[in-house]
């Protein structure tokens, strides 16, 4: 497969992702091993379905979002269509669009998909008499459609095989047929409970099948197909050829860039430095005490942060599944809806501040503990001033960490340097927040005891 044919495939899928990103405020949450909304049954509301089975066999007036092994739509959803699964089997109404992505994917005959279908997958396959009233993109290896798409198909796939009707443009991204592929997916899987077709590499197109528009695709050779099947232009694109591999750069250029890069992180780190100096003294100055003062048990306390970080990272993700599993069970929409936001805005409180105090707080408290030390050492009148003591250990902990990075130089050195020292300047920093935390604690158990 090319890198225009990958790259295509990555759009659609990012297209995907990017329509099922809806938040949803209220609904009807169903869970369990099998799940079945009887013929009859009239849900009017959106449904949210986790199970192993899930069958509609009713109306849902909503949309419907499911997630399972085996999902089949048999009624009729006055809404759009969300799933994910092994098997997901279609025969009923959506009036919206449908966005769907699993190993095997089936459009019966009496099928009427009113809007858009996104498909992503292993194998889809649209039966003659279905229909799906907007446009098709599908990324995944195989595709045979023989019922009517109305508008237009973008497809990217192993093998593409048209059989029915496209009423606007075909854009086709597929293999050639010269090209060997490997065992099937479905080799490695369960048994699906359809049958996969069987479509060949390649572009093929059936002397029953329309195209009311044009067909573009992708080959290294042109394509013959059957006359009259398509009625605007064909043109091919060729797929471009494996990129030269990128030209080893110089040692001059090596050493070029790694100034360029040092002077950048001199730059940067020191106007941080000056500035958190000049707002918040404290959040500087304390931990570089801390660090001096404790320095191993500084770093050992680093690592302690990164154990931290990472396990509350672990936990908010649990607490957001959990949470919206069992709030969504309980048809509590409003509270899973909460859960899953806080989570989400913890999660990024979190990663962003740990990235700030690694990348640069972690740094500029070493450099400053750095900067005194030495200065002390040399008795000089700097070591009190406000800002010298920060910026000269920066800029040694810098071209240290950088000399050991020296291109020339193999090895990971430098990286492991920077490592350690970041884990030191982290490790201060927790020692002085538990600080803080613990004494404004005494400070509020006194003024309880007062009262």
């Amino acid at each position: 497969m090319s890198k225009t044919s990958k790259a295509f495939r990555v759009l659609i899928m990012l297209t995907f992702l990017t329509l099922i990103a809806t938040p949803a405020y209220a609904f009807d949450g169903r869970s369990g091993d099998q799940v079945v909304i009887q013929t009859g049954d009239v849900v009017n509301d959106d449904l949210y379905v986790g199970a192993n089975q899930f069958v509609l066999d009713g109306t849902v007036n909503g949309d419907v979002v499911a997630g399972g092994k085996i999902i089949t739509i048999n009624g009729t959803i006055n809404g759009d269509l969300i799933a994910a699964g092994q098997t997901i089997v279609i025969n009923g109404t959506i009036t919206g669009a449908s966005r769907v992505a699993g190993s095997v994917i089936f459009i019966g005959e009496k099928a009427n998909l009113g809007r858009d279908a996104i498909v992503a997958g292993y194998s889809f396959e649209a039966q003659k008499g279905s229909v799906i009233g907007r446009d098709l993109l599908f990324a995944g290896d195989q595709i045979l459609t023989a019922g009517t798409v109305t508008r237009n198909a973008l497809v990217a796939a192993n093998g593409l095989d048209i059989a029915g009707s496209i009423g606007g443009n075909v854009r086709a991204e597929v293999s050639d047929k010269q090209s060997e592929s490997g065992p099937p997916p479905n080799a490695f899987m369960s048994q699906s409970t359809i049958p996969i077709p069987l479509v060949s590499a390649g572009l093929t197109i059936d002397p029953s099948a329309k195209i009311s528009g044009g067909l573009q695709y992708a080959q290294t050779n042109d394509l013959t197909f059957p006359s009259g099947t398509i009625s605007g232009k064909i043109s091919r694109i060729t797929p471009p050829q494996n990129r030269a591999p990128k030209l080893e750069e110089t040692p001059a250029q090596k050493v070029m860039n790694w100034s360029l890069n040092l002077l950048r992180s001199l730059v940067t780190l020191i106007l941080i430095g000056l500035l958190l100096l000049w707002l918040v003294p404290p959040l500087i100055k304390e931990p570089a005490e801390r660090l001096k003062a404790k320095l191993w048990p500084s770093l050992g306390w680093g690592v302690v942060s990164y154990a931290v970080f990472f396990f509350s990272i672990l936990l908010i993700l649990f607490i957001m599944i959990f949470g919206g599993i069992l709030f969504g069970a309980l048809t509590l929409g409003s509270l899973s809806s909460t859960v899953i936001w806080l989570g989400l805005l913890s999660l990024f409180v979190l990663i962003a501040g740990f990235v700030l105090v690694t990348s640069f707080l972690a740094k500029v408290v070493f450099g400053l503990m750095l900067g005194k030390w030495i200065l002390g050492k040399l008795k000089s009148p700097l070591v009190e001033h406000k800002f010298w003591p920060m910026v000269i250990g920066v800029l040694i902990t810098l071209v240290a960490v950088a000399l050991f990075s020296f291109p020339l130089i193999p090895g990971i050195l430098g990286s492991l340097l920077n490592f350690m020292i970041v884990l030191f300047g982290l490790g201060a920093v927790w020692l002085w927040g538990r600080e803080v935390i613990a004494k404004r604690s005494n400070v509020s158990a006194s003024v309880v005891g007062s009262d």
